[in-house]
């Protein structure tokens, strides 16, 4: 978490921003050797190796759909056309536009996926996604809360970097260095989730945990402006980071308390997967309100500045939010009125990104009231672990 947002920084400033996503070629493969070598199997004994290919298929067509639909529906318009989607020499023909058409592909999708997986389950077979843990009141309460949280969490992501090195000017490796702030605080949260461990629910410390991020990205909504520094917003990056670092750690061990052992690497793969769908979806509605807004609020700004063309007026909120921003220090040479009305406006459209963000964060938090109890003992679980193994082995006529 530490070392992410430097190293890309200091790729992206001094080689390419390509190797921000290159680097995980290397560390992808060296995970997977590490994980065949080092983590033991933990797959269900009686459960055969067979994978659900239709499954996967439906679950990549229903959640590629749902994101393009959400990040492009701005581009190609939400009903009608206002720009046809072209492939190669192929144009989209019509004037409503194809991204209702993309989300009637998420919707058929989707419940095909779960009318196919609930299908696998009644006949005993593998399915993708753990449908039988759901009538567990903690994971499935838990997962529904986790998704909440994690699109609120990292949608401000997405629009705090470009609102650093766009508006206050800021290279990657200096914003890598602001955005250090929010590591610190997860880093100061394991060391407090420790204390509170002894003397806290796990369910308590995932509450306090969401109430710091909504501080922090409250307070990042208020502070967020034109000419606003790195110490302004540092302060709420930190207060946010603790709250990622308490929601997060506690969350998993939630979410998976009361699943059976056995199942326990069909449950993680679960949960993880119910946080990158709203880890996605954050990025796509979030990104939504930040260039919405910056394309509204620029408009607003420029019909204000005198002498300047409709046309031009127009031109100009393309570029800017066409370019997540990046024009705008390119604007600054043409006019400095235009150039300080477009950090203005971006500015705007990152404040309304926090708040966004913050009242997903509260929706997270009402989730979670809905998780009661408190997660059994480590001991508890290895007993549990090591009674099915005795029960295994006596059911194979192995000695115990």
């Amino acid at each position: 978490v530490a070392v992410g947002p430097l190293l890309g920084g200091w790729l992206t400033t001094y080689y390419s921003w390509r190797w921000a996503f290159g680097i995980n070629v290397p560390l992808g493969i060296v995970i997977i050797v590490g994980v065949l070598v080092f983590v033991a199997e933990s797959k269900d004994a009686g459960e055969p190796r067979r994978v659900d290919v239709v499954g996967a298929i439906l679950s990549v067509i229903t959640s590629a759909t749902l994101v393009f639909g959400l990040i492009e529906g701005r581009t190609y318009g939400w009903w009608l056309t206002n720009k046809p989607l072209t492939v190669n020499d192929w144009t989209w023909p019509y004037e409503i536009s194809i991204i209702p058409f993309v989300f009637l592909i998420t919707i058929v999708s989707g419940v095909a996926f779960v009318s196919w997986g609930l299908y696998r389950q009644r006949a005993g077979q593998t399915t993708l996604l753990a449908f039988s843990l759901f009538r567990i009141a903690s994971f499935r309460n838990g997962n529904i809360a986790a998704m909440i949280v994690s699109l609120g969490e990292f949608g401000i992501i997405l629009s705090l970097p470009l609102w650093l090195q766009n508006v206050l000017g800021y290279d990657a490796l200096q914003t890598g260095f602001v955005l250090l702030a929010l590591a610190l605080g997860s880093f100061v949260a394991s060391g407090l989730s420790g204390a509170f461990g002894n003397k806290t629910s796990p369910e308590t410390i995932v509450r306090m945990g969401i109430v710091a991020e909504i501080i922090g990205v409250t307070g990042l909504g208020i502070v967020i402006t034109a000419d606003a520094t790195w110490l302004v917003v540092v302060p709420f990056l930190f207060v946010y980071g603790i709250g990622v670092g308490l929601a997060t750690a506690q969350l998993t061990g939630v979410v998976l308390k009361d699943v059976p052992v056995a199942q326990s690497g069909q449950g993680s793969g679960t949960s993880s997967t119910a946080r990158q769908i709203g880890s996605a979806l954050g990025i796509a509605v979030l990104g939504t309100v930040l260039f919405t807004a910056v394309g509204a609020s620029l408009d607003a700004k420029l019909s204000s500045v005198p002498g300047l063309p409709a046309q031009t007026q127009t031109q100009i909120v393309d570029a800017v939010v066409s370019s997540a921003g990046s024009a705008i220090p390119a604007l600054e040479a043409q006019s400095p009125a235009v150039a300080d009305a477009a950090r203005e406006a971006f500015s705007d459209g990152t404040r309304y990104s926090a708040f966004a963000a913050a009242g997903f964060l509260v929706l997270g938090f009402l989730a979670t009231l809905r998780l009661s109890g408190t997660a059994p003992h480590h001991e508890q679980r290895e007993e549990e672990a090591a009674d099915e193994s005795v029960i295994a082995a006596r059911t194979s006529g192995e000695p115990v």
